[in-house]
């Protein structure tokens, strides 16, 4: 069973999703703070330290890991560490909404990580995120890292 890399995973969340200490209202209206944690509808806290920000990040991805888990159970075994953490950040967005991307997860039980990808750009959920999207998903096609500098 091979391991993703944890620091890479959160390094790409927090480029993704950004770092707020402060509470703020995200592009659907909830409240959000530190990098991605939903509070919701209700504002439950103002403002957290960088070290309560790097805390809930941790606890994030470590539910990310487990909704995935349920959706995708064999994801640890059968998927690379830049599978996994393209699979991972995929879940810390949608949370269990990645459920309902059917296609894409047969596609990638079969390997077959042509008609994944294109799944991944051809959803609602591409058109919100634009190059997030279409990062994820040219690590879902390669498996290689992403250059972030390009």
């Amino acid at each position: 069973m091979q391991q993703y890399n944890f620091d890479k995973l959160a390094s790409e969340l927090r480029k993704d999703e950004g770092i707020r200490l402060r509470a703020y209202k995200d592009s659907v209206g909830l409240w959000t703070i530190g990098v991605g944690h939903l509070l919701g509808k209700d504002k439950r806290m103002d403002e957290v330290t960088a070290d309560e920000c790097d805390a809930l990040l941790t606890l994030d991805i470590h539910l990310a890991e487990t909704v995935l888990g349920h959706i995708i159970p064999e994801w640890r075994e059968i998927f690379d560490d830049v599978r996994q953490r393209a699979l991972l950040n995929m879940t810390f967005n949608l949370g269990n909404r990645i459920a309902n991307f059917v296609k894409f997860r047969a596609f990638l039980a079969l390997g077959d990580y042509v008609s994944a990808s294109h799944e991944m750009l051809n959803s609602v959920w591409a058109g919100q995120v634009g190059e997030r999207a279409k990062r994820l998903s040219e690590m879902i096609l390669k498996g290689n890292d992403y250059d972030y500098r390009v």
